[in-house]
């Protein structure tokens, strides 16, 4: 029989530490793709809601641009976070955030509907 001595086992505690630091950098990686996800979803509804409020601008659809920028963001997961309707040229400016669980900060989008300024 061969006799191991002081590093008996000391494998075992490699490999687990190994896999702990594996485990930790997947959920490292997943987070920032949950954070990118949720980024591009609020930008989505930032987008919608700026098109939907800029045809409210324009008289195509009823009600006030803000209103129905906020209603579309919410049907989309987001909320309002601000909203400028320039009646003059016709543009509408939209800002949203969505809260991304596990993360402390909300994913944000921003968007511009209207004439190129």
């Amino acid at each position: 029989m061969l006799k191991g001595g002081a590093e008996d086992g000391s494998g075992t505690v490699l490999v687990l530490g190994a896999g702990l630091v594996v485990l930790i950098l997947s959920g490292a990686v997943l987070l920032m793709l949950q954070a990118g996800v949720a980024a591009n979803r609020a930008a989505t509804a930032a987008d919608l809601s700026a098109l939907a409020a800029a045809d409210t601008l324009r008289g195509l659809r009823p009600g006030d641009p803000c209103t129905v920028a906020a209603e579309v963001a919410a049907r989309n997961g987001a909320e309002l976070a601000g909203c400028t309707a320039e009646p003059g040229d016709q543009s509408v400016q939209v800002a949203t955030e969505m809260a991304v669980p596990l993360l402390p900060f909300p994913a944000t989008g921003q968007a511009r509907a209207g004439p190129p300024p």
